[in-house]
């Protein structure tokens, strides 16, 4: 799918976003644990959807740390917004709508970094892009932590493929090999784990961002 198409199918989505999507929070939850924020950090979330992950950063990060937010769809930045603003976290949360081939913030930014069902919505060829933003938005020793559908050999999965190649409106994710892209990118591994979603393999890794390679 191209990037416009991405966007205008999360338009239509975002105001029904969370009914869709309640199985996944479970994973997000865990990668936010596996993250470990801490109080007075600086983190960026890519793909916030309709905001729970920022909520849950910015009782992490606490009053002296702040939460940023980047996402393709205007749709999910109203919703977020939304969110933020019921929960009274305006001025610890600034979001906006971007694309993350090309992150708007300067080298260095973050402590830490959070995908959430996200990373896998770009193409093969456009995840070491992203990562490589990544990589340069992160302090060094900066941490990435990203829940992803995970490549692998079950049924489901095949199947889900299938369907991801003939209705890739749909099934717009694309399980991939999470460990060896994160690797790949520059990464070293902290922790992997994995848990299952309707037998699909969803994978959660935390890494980090060391000062050896490129920035």
């Amino acid at each position: 799918m191209t990037h416009d198409a991405v966007r205008n199918n999360y338009n239509r989505l975002s105001p029904f976003y969370d009914l869709f999507t309640g199985s996944e929070s479970r994973f997000s939850e865990k990668g936010l644990q596996m993250l470990e924020v801490c109080e007075g950090e600086k983190v960026l979330e890519i793909g916030f959807g309709s905001g729970k992950g920022l909520i849950s950063l910015a009782h992490s990060t606490g009053e002296s740390g702040k939460v940023y937010g980047i996402d393709l769809s205007e749709g999910m930045l109203q919703a977020a917004r939304k969110k933020v603003s019921i929960a009274d976290l305006s001025t610890r949360i600034e979001i906006q709508q971007g694309d993350a081939l090309a992150l708007p913030y300067r080298k260095g930014t973050f402590h830490a970094l959070f995908m959430s069902f996200s990373l896998e919505l770009f193409n093969l060829v456009e995840i070491p892009i992203v990562l490589g933003e990544c990589r340069r938005v992160l302090q060094d020793g900066g941490r990435l932590g990203v829940t992803a559908l995970a490549d692998g050999n079950r049924l489901a999965t095949r199947i889900y493929k299938w369907f991801h190649l003939n209705i890739p409106a749909v099934f717009d994710c694309q399980p991939i090999n999470l460990c060896e892209a994160i690797d790949t990118a520059g990464f070293a591994e902290i922790r992997y784990c994995e848990g299952s979603l309707f037998g699909l393999t969803v994978g959660m890794i935390t890494a980090r961002k060391d000062s050896i390679g490129n920035n």
